[in-house]
C-alpha cells in the first residue's frame, strides 16, 4: 500500500503543473503612461538578456531584437533582425502568433510563413529562423560607433557606448551567399542561398574582447542544438520559480505572482566571463572567480527586491553586496545605480546604506564590513546629495550639513547652483532631506553594530533632519528657504521636481520609514496620524489628469492621491499596522492587488523597474512586507493564497497558511507563529530565516481588535535598537 500511494504521489508531482506555465511576460506590456514592460528572454540574473524591440504590446511589429539588454532600459547593444522579402534593410517582421516565456520566445507571420525563435545561456544565445521567401540575416550597431565585421559564417562586432565597449563574436550555420555592408560597416545584411528554409544564429556577447565573446558562446553553446539550449534555460527557470510554491488563489492570481518573480530575477546581473570581468568603475579588467554583479537601481530595488533576495537567496544577496564594496573600492564612491557603464548616479537619497544596513541587520554579512562602511559614510559626509549626482559635495551640501535640510527656491527664483539640473531633476529639497535622513539612521545602525559610538550619535541627530521640513500646523512636509522660511505658495498636491523626487507631499508625507512613531507624534497623534492616512486614499487630485501629470508623471496607479505606480509609496499600505488598525492594511492592500496588478497587458500601474514594483507583489500576495529596511521585522497583510511555501537554505521552509482566504475572506481573525498566539500584525526575520509556519484564520469581516494594542505596533527607530556584532 505504502508503495502504491508514493507511486499516486509521484505521478501526481509528475502531472502537476510547472511553476513556469504561469509565467506570462507579457503582463503590463502597454504601459499606463510611462513605460511598458518586455517580454525579456534570459537566465536567471544574467548577463544576457534579450527581448523583441516593440512600441509595446499591442504592437504587431518586431522592428529588431537587441542582442543584449547592456542595462535595463537604459543600454543596449547590437540589433538583429531576420528578413524575407520586401525591403530586407529596413522591413519589420509581422506578428500573427507569439509565445513570449522566460526561457523562449516564438514569433509566427502565418501569411508568409516565417518564424522567429529565440532562447539565452547566461552570456550568449541562439536564434533559429524559418523562411518561407527570400532568406536574409540582418545585423546593425544600436549606437554609431563600432562597426561589424564578416569572415565566412562568423560575424565579429565592437560597439562603443556610455564609454565602454561591447564584443559580439556570431556564427550561422547557414551558407552566406553575400554580405553586404553599409555606412562604414555599421549595418550589415547576410543574404542566404535561395531556397534556404532555415537559419540558426548564435552569439556571444562580452565586455572584455572578440576573443572572450567566442569563449562564451564556445563554452555554452558549442553545438548548434537549440532545443537543448531552450530545455537547459527551462530548467533553470523551473527550479528557481519552484523555490516558492503557492496553492490556493485564482489562476490569474498565479499567473500574476509568478510573473512577478519571474521580474525579480531580470537585475542585477552577473557580468563575470569565466574568470574575468571587465568593471566601468575604474576601466580595468578583473580577474575573479566571483560574479560582479551590475544593473542595480537601489533607489527602487532596496524597498523590496532586495529583502526579497535576503529571503530566497542569500548567498546571492552577499555576493550583490560584495559587488557593490568592489566598485567602491575601484570608482572611490559607493554607487548609486550601478549599472554596466559605471555608477548612474540617479534619483536620490544614500540607498547603499539601508541596503547594507538592512542586510546586516538580517545576517547577510558575507561582505566586508569595514569597507561598506567607509563608503556609506563617506557618500553621506563627503559627497553630494544632489539628485543625480555623484561626487564632492557642493555649496549646497555644505548647507545641508549645518542647517539640517536642503532649501528650496521660492516659485520663480532662478537657480544659481551650477551643479543643479535647473531643467529637469531640480534640487527635490524636501525629498532629499527625508531619503538622506533615513540612509543617515541606517548608518548609525551601522556605527553602532561596529561600537562607534561617536559616528552613532552624530549619524542618529542627523538621521532627525526630516522634522526641520515638517510643518506641523499644516500637517504635511513643507519646503523652506535658505533663510530658513516657510516657501508660500505652495500646494502639497501639486509641487514638482523643485521640492520632491517623482511624487508630491501626499506620497513624501510617509516617507520617514526610520521614525514612524515619531513621524505619527509631528502629525498629531495616532488618531491624527491615522485620519490622514484614510484622507490620502480620497484626496482629489486638484487639477485634472493630464495638468496633474505634466509634473508627476511617475504618479500613476492612482487611489486618490496614493501612487500604485511608483516605489516610494510601496510601504504606505502597511502603516495602518503601526496605528492600530492593521485591518486597514488588509483592506488596502488586497484591493490595490486586485485594482492595479492584473494578469493582463495592462497589468502593470506604472515603471515596473525589473522588479521593483514586483517585489511588492510578491510579498504582498504571500501576505508580508518588509515596511522599514534596516529594521528586520516583516509586516503582515492579507495573504492571496490559501497556502504559500518558501524554500530556505539548508532545507527549512517558511509556511504561511491561511485556508479560509478568497477574495472575501481577507481580514485576519487570529494568527499563530510556530503553534505560538501571535496578537502583533507583525514577526521578526529571524523566525521566518529559522524556518516554521505562520497561521492565519481569515475571514469577510474586519476583526477591529486583534493587533490595535500601542503594544502591538510593529518597531520603529525609536523602539529598535542594533544588535551587536
Amino acid at each position: 500500500m505504502k508503495k502504491i500511494l508514493a507511486l499516486l504521489l509521484a505521478l501526481n508531482a509528475a502531472c502537476a503543473p510547472s511553476n513556469l506555465e504561469y509565467v506570462d511576460p507579457t503582463i503590463g506590456g502597454v504601459g499606463l503612461i510611462l513605460e511598458p514592460t518586455r517580454p525579456t528572454v534570459h537566465l536567471p540574473n544574467a548577463m544576457l538578456r534579450s527581448h523583441p524591440m516593440k512600441n509595446d504590446q499591442l504592437d504587431d511589429q518586431i522592428h529588431y531584437f537587441p542582442l543584449n539588454v547592456a542595462s535595463h532600459r537604459v543600454a543596449h547593444v547590437f540589433r538583429f533582425l531576420p528578413a524575407s522579402g520586401g525591403d530586407p534593410w529596413g522591413e519589420s517582421f509581422t506578428i500573427e502568433t507569439e509565445k513570449a516565456a522566460p526561457h523562449y520566445y516564438r514569433a509566427a507571420s502565418e501569411l508568409e510563413g516565417n518564424t522567429i525563435e529565440f532562447t539565452p545561456a547566461a552570456r550568449s544565445a541562439i536564434f533559429r529562423a524559418t523562411f518561407a521567401g527570400d532568406a536574409f540575416l540582418r545585423l546593425s550597431l544600436h549606437g554609431n560607433d563600432g562597426e561589424l565585421r564578416v569572415d565566412g559564417r562568423a560575424v565579429t562586432g565592437t560597439e562603443r557606448f556610455n564609454g565602454m565597449t561591447a564584443y559580439l563574436y556570431a556564427e550561422t550555420d547557414a551558407e552566406v551567399a553575400e554580405a553586404i555592408a553599409r555606412d562604414n560597416n555599421r549595418q550589415l545584411l547576410l543574404r542566404l542561398p535561395a531556397g534556404t528554409k532555415t537559419a540558426r544564429f548564435k552569439y556571444g556577447i562580452s565586455y572584455i574582447s572578440i576573443d572572450q565573446a567566442r569563449q562564451n558562446l564556445n563554452n555554452e553553446i558549442p553545438s548548434w542544438d537549440f532545443d537543448a539550449v531552450q530545455r537547459d534555460a527551462r530548467r533553470a527557470w523551473e527550479d528557481l520559480l519552484s523555490r516558492v510554491r503557492v496553492e490556493g488563489g485564482t489562476e490569474a492570481q498565479k499567473r500574476v505572482f509568478y510573473t512577478a518573480l519571474y521580474r525579480c530575477h531580470e537585475r542585477s546581473v552577473d557580468i563575470n566571463e569565466y574568470g574575468r570581468y571587465y568593471s566601468a568603475f575604474d576601466g580595468q579588467v578583473h580577474a575573479s572567480d566571483a560574479p560582479f554583479f551590475v544593473d542595480d537601481w537601489l533607489w527602487d530595488t532596496y524597498i523590496a527586491l532586495e529583502p526579497l533576495f535576503m529571503i530566497i537567496d542569500p548567498a546571492k544577496a552577499a555576493e550583490r553586496l560584495r559587488s557593490y564594496v568592489a566598485m567602491y573600492e575601484q570608482g572611490g564612491w559607493m554607487p548609486s545605480f550601478a549599472v554596466v557603464f559605471g555608477d548612474w548616479p540617479a534619483m536620490t537619497g544614500n540607498n547603499a546604506a539601508i541596503w547594507m544596513t538592512d542586510a546586516w541587520a538580517k545576517g547577510v554579512r558575507d561582505f566586508d564590513f569595514e569597507k561598506a562602511y567607509a563608503g556609506i559614510r563617506k557618500n553621506s559626509l563627503e559627497g553630494t546629495l544632489l539628485p543625480w549626482r555623484n561626487g564632492p559635495a557642493t555649496s549646497l551640501d555644505t548647507f545641508y550639513n549645518e542647517h539640517g535640510y536642503m532649501p528650496g527656491l521660492r516659485p520663480g527664483e532662478q537657480e544659481t547652483v551650477k551643479e543643479v539640473d535647473p531643467d529637469w531633476e531640480k534640487r527635490q529639497s524636501v525629498s532629499v532631506t527625508i531619503d538622506n535622513s533615513y540612509s543617515d539612521w541606517c548608518i548609525a545602525q551601522m556605527a553602532g553594530y561596529a561600537g562607534r559610538d561617536d559616528d552613532r550619535e552624530l549619524f542618529l541627530r542627523r538621521a532627525l533632519n526630516y522634522r526641520n521640513i515638517f510643518r506641523a500646523e499644516k500637517g504635511f512636509v513643507w519646503p523652506k528657504d535658505a533663510n530658513g522660511e516657510w516657501i508660500e505658495p505652495f500646494d502639497p498636491r501639486s509641487a514638482g521636481r523643485e521640492y520632491f523626487t517623482e511624487n508630491n507631499a501626499y506620497t513624501f508625507n510617509w516617507s520617514a520609514k526610520h521614525d514612524l512613531h515619531g513621524l505619527f507624534a509631528l502629525m498629531g497623534g495616532r488618531e491624527q496620524a491615522m485620519a490622514k492616512l484614510d484622507a490620502l486614499y480620497r484626496e482629489e487630485l486638484g487639477a485634472p489628469k493630464f495638468i496633474f501629470w505634466r509634473t508627476q508623471p511617475d504618479a500613476s496607479g492612482l487611489v486618490g492621491q496614493f501612487v500604485m505606480g511608483n516605489e516610494p509609496s510601496l510601504h504606505i499600505p502597511y502603516l495602518y499596522n503601526y496605528l492600530g488598525a492593521p485591518w486597514k492594511t488588509q483592506k488596502r492592500v488586497r484591493a490595490l492587488l486586485d485594482a492595479w496588478f492584473t494578469d493582463n497587458i495592462f497589468g502593470i500601474p506604472g515603471d515596473e523597474d525589473g522588479g521593483g514594483l514586483s517585489s511588492f507583489v510578491v510579498f504582498s500576495m504571500m501576505g508580508f512586507f518588509p515596511v522599514t529596511a534596516g529594521v528586520p521585522v516583516y509586516n503582515i497583510g492579507s495573504p492571496v493564497f490559501t497556502k504559500v511555501t518558501i524554500d530556505l537554505p539548508g532545507g527549512k521552509r517558511f509556511i504561511i497558511r491561511a485556508p479560509e482566504s478568497s477574495a472575501t475572506n481577507k481580514y485576519i481573525q487570529s494568527a499563530w507563529l510556530d503553534g505560538e498566539t501571535l496578537s502583533k500584525p507583525w514577526f521578526a526575520h529571524q523566525a521566518l530565516v529559522n524556518g516554521g509556519t505562520l497561521e492565519l484564520r481569515v475571514g469577510d469581516k474586519p476583526n477591529t481588535a486583534w493587533g490595535s494594542g500601542d503594544e502591538d505596533s510593529p518597531p520603529s527607530s525609536n523602539d529598535y535598537k542594533p544588535i551587536t556584532n
